[in-house]
């Protein structure tokens, strides 16, 4: 299932949405937690890309796999970047229970549709707590992106691209 899309390896097509999808991801939960006043605006593009970013990780992570059974003799050149991806995929996880936790508790219901008159629905500082949870998982998810595109790209492009 995960190992090719009309005859091409799948991973080569899916790590391509991965590292457009969670750094947007990272960055759009910052905003969210970041600017009290776009929330309401937000919420759906943080947990549409929240989530998002969860199945991204997971089918690169199924897809490389995939692609390193199928073409066991990478495994040596691909180890490192392996294990980045696998440690992304738990970041991203955590960075995806983070954001859906943000969007329950930091998602203030307006004061029409609200008996609470748009007054925090948690402790300033639990909101706090998890506003800094957010950033610093969204921040890890964009670094550990770019220590695992580039692991990935270093070990098959290092060896053909000439030196300078």
């Amino acid at each position: 299932m995960f190992e090719q899309f009309q005859n091409l390896p799948l991973h080569v097509l899916v790590i391509h949405l991965a590292v457009v999808v969670l750094p947007v991801s990272a960055l759009t939960a910052i905003a969210f937690v970041a600017l009290p006043k776009w929330r309401r605006l937000l919420r759906w593009p943080a947990l549409v890309l929240g989530v998002g970013a969860l199945a991204c990780a997971f089918v690169a992570k199924k897809s490389g796999d995939a692609f390193v059974t199928a073409l066991p003799q990478l495994l040596p050149l691909v180890r490192l970047h392996r294990s980045r991806g696998n440690l992304l995929l738990w970041f991203v996880l955590a960075f995806a229970v983070l954001v859906v936790a943000a969007i329950l508790l930091l998602g203030r219901p307006t004061a029409l549709g609200s008996a609470t008159n748009g007054k925090p629905t948690v402790s300033r500082p639990l909101e706090l707590l998890l506003i800094g949870a957010v950033v610093v998982m969204a921040v890890v998810v964009i670094y550990q992106t770019i220590l695992t595109g580039d692991a990935g790209a270093r070990a098959i492009w290092g060896n053909i691209l000439p030196k300078k």
